[in-house]
């Protein structure tokens, strides 16, 4: 059970939040701002002070959440506009269909009921082509590498995820954040490295590392780049 106060220490907002579940005080930044979480039987003085003692480390973790807020790009989602594919950028065009809708060829071919979509139903719809065809990108990608590492995959499935970029399971199941998609080709293909790996190695001990190293050899540049680009692929 959780119980939550609102307050403002200098110009900062901040929520106090209670938790039965928690055993020390702790700091969460969120798009929400700033939350101080402390246990539910610590008094409210303790909460506070926390805060006061770490305000200069939130103020540097705002001005950056600041900083990288103002580097996502804003689209306009009409065709005609250029949209983000293995970091590339590809002009949107009006597909005739559903079956001649894809990226490929330099351009992505969007097909859309409406004759006049507005900014949610196109975004919308391209959002679900891109799904699409993340999956199909990645599930032919990551089959290819298990069968060049004599692994085998039960499922790949795609989802946006808040934190992971991927996922795989003890049961051989693989699941990539579609966002990925947006990067340069490379990064997807050290994803598709870093989770196929994990059907052997389920950690990241110098064996797993060892075994991304040599079917991802740039995999430390490329794992960077997602670390410090990653907030930028969005749609």
């Amino acid at each position: 059970m959780k119980q939550a106060q609102d307050f403002i220490f200098e110009d900062i907002p901040y929520r106090l939040v209670r938790s039965s579940r928690r055993k020390r005080l702790g700091l969460v930044l969120s798009s929400g701002g700033v939350e101080v979480r402390i246990p539910q039987r610590c008094a409210a003085r303790y909460g506070h002070e926390f805060l006061q003692e770490n305000i200069q480390w939130v103020r540097a973790q705002l001005l950056a959440a600041d900083r990288r807020a103002a580097q996502v790009p804003q689209y306009q989602y009409a065709f005609g506009e250029s949209f983000p594919w293995l970091g590339q950028q590809l002009p949107l065009q009006r597909a005739m269909s559903s079956k001649s809708a894809g990226i490929g060829d330099g351009a992505i071919g969007l097909y859309t009921r409406y004759r006049q979509p507005d900014d949610t139903q196109l975004q919308t719809a391209l959002q679900r082509l891109y799904q699409r065809e993340a999956l199909a990108l990645l599930t032919q990608k990551s089959h290819v590498l298990a069968e060049q590492l004599g692994l085998s995959i039960s499922s790949v499935k795609v989802r946006r995820t808040k934190s992971k970029w991927g996922h795989c399971s003890i049961r051989g199941e693989l699941q990539f954040n579609w966002l990925v998609c947006l990067a340069p080709e490379p990064v997807v293909d050290y994803l598709v490295a870093h989770e196929v790996c994990h059907l052997q190695h389920h950690n990241h001990s110098r064996a797993f590392w060892d075994l991304v190293h040599s079917v991802c050899p740039r995999f430390k540049e490329l794992r960077r780049w997602l670390r410090d680009n990653g907030h930028r692929l969005t749609l």
